[in-house]
């Protein structure tokens, strides 16, 4: 494993890879339960196991800076027709209440700001790949 960037945000809130694996993996078991996102990733994963060690990187390199994911994420969610802003919404409060759980306060908090900001992007350019202009509710921002 890379060790994080001395600068990066999440050191400075007390994050560290097993912090990382600690809130995937609960989040995820909570997606795969949720009714309404859990179907959405049910048809896609395969491999759970290797799902979860790419979203542990792409995380540490979020708030790490670790450099750890190599991957797009842009056309992977764009290529899910079925995906809206009512899908978006759901995985964002499921996320801030995982990070909340299993996280200390700062660490939750930069997780939830990083999650919402991750999501308004991928959701404004779902939005433009189908033409539909900007087209999802800008969801709150948690402090």
């Amino acid at each position: 494993m890379q060790e994080p960037r001395p600068n990066s945000p999440g050191s400075d809130a007390g994050i560290d890879e097993d912090l990382i694996a600690t809130l995937v993996d609960r989040f995820y078991a909570a997606v795969r339960q949720d009714a309404l996102i859990g179907p959405v990733f049910e048809a896609r994963v395969d491999d759970w196991d290797e799902h979860l060690t790419k979203l542990a990187a792409f995380w540490s390199s979020v708030v790490l800076k670790s450099g750890r994911y190599r991957g797009s994420p842009m056309p992977v969610h764009v290529a899910i027709d079925e995906i809206s802003s009512a899908h978006f919404a759901r995985w964002l409060q499921l996320f801030a209440e995982t990070a909340r759980a299993v996280c200390p306060p700062d660490a939750a908090a930069l997780f939830i700001d990083r999650s919402q900001r991750i999501g308004e992007s991928l959701q404004l350019g779902i939005s433009l790949n189908r033409g539909d202009g900007i087209a999802f509710e800008r969801p709150r921002r948690t402090p």
